[in-house]
């Protein structure tokens, strides 16, 4: 629950759940470069200052979950690198890596979605996010991850 109530504080804070300018917001320098297809993006802690790499040859939606998962580590795991993020991510085993995954299911999808529509496809139409990372809103809100 730790990680939705982060996530819920910036939302509410600076009134916004784009990545982009919460990283912004936490003076997270955001970049954009031609990585290997199967690199999503990772985050870097150097000398006090912190990056999010993204993909640029990702589609500006998946672009924009990549962030928010990037995201979640600058907040959660700030002092710790991340090599990349590849594809599937949502799968994986790495405890800092389904953390980082819900951070960015809490900051990209509203509670209220949960409730409001009748199915995780309406969802994830309405938000432009994988099924999966609805399904993950529901575990993390669970404490099922």
């Amino acid at each position: 629950m730790w990680i939705r109530e982060r996530a819920l504080q910036l939302k509410k804070k600076y009134n916004t759940n784009c990545p982009y300018k919460l990283a912004n917001y936490l003076k997270v320098h955001v970049m954009k470069h031609n990585l290997h297809h199967e690199i999503n993006g990772y985050y870097k802690y150097d000398r006090r200052n912190q990056y999010i790499v993204i993909n640029n040859n990702l589609e500006k939606h998946s672009q924009r979950i990549v962030c928010a998962h990037e995201l979640g580590h600058a907040v959660l795991h700030k002092n710790v690198n991340t090599p990349f993020m590849r594809q599937n991510t949502f799968l994986s085993v790495s405890k800092i890596e389904r953390e980082a995954n819900c951070f960015a299911a809490e900051l990209l999808i509203f509670d209220e979605d949960m409730y409001e529509f009748n199915n995780i496809y309406d969802i994830a139409s309405l938000r432009g996010v994988p099924v999966e990372l609805v399904k993950l809103k529901h575990f993390c809100r669970e404490g099922l991850f």
